[in-house]
């Protein structure tokens, strides 16, 4: 059949033409343009839930570290306390008692420099250079050098 003056198509192939539409540039464009906006669309999204899951994560980090640093300071509070037991003179005086069999020294072991004695002059300048020590037996309690 072919195509000549006054030739007229048959329904069917009337039919069959409505159905072969030419492609419309402006619809492809707004196609394109639709799903772009849905791609951006997902990606706000998908980057609002990775926000999300970076604050969750964050938040468990928090929740470690604030243990962490309470139990750092029960430590610490631990190790103030065992340092003030173990600086307690008590303690030491007990430990240089019984375990080093040490003893207060006697009246007569102590000799006191002339800074410290009540009533001197406190200069160290005013001292002689020389020193000189006065031996004390055991046999002679009670004197001392001055």
């Amino acid at each position: 059949m072919s195509p000549r003056a006054g030739f007229r198509p048959s329904p069917r192939e009337q039919e069959i033409a409505r159905f072969h539409r030419e492609s419309d540039r402006r619809r492809l464009r707004s196609m394109a343009a639709a799903l772009l906006g849905a791609g951006m669309l997902v990606a706000l999204v998908l980057g609002m839930v990775a926000l999300r899951v970076q604050q969750v994560r964050m938040s468990y980090r928090l929740d470690a570290l604030r243990t962490t640093r309470v139990e750092l300071e029960e430590a610490n509070r631990r190790l103030r306390v065992e340092m003030a037991t173990l600086k307690s003179l008590a303690r030491i005086d007990g430990k240089a008692r019984g375990e080093l069999g040490m003893v207060p020294p006697a009246r007569n072991q102590v000799r006191l420099a002339r800074e410290f004695v009540p009533g001197g002059s406190g200069l160290s300048a005013a001292a002689p250079l020389t020193a000189s020590v006065q031996r004390v037996t055991p046999a002679e309690p009670g004197i001392g050098v001055r």
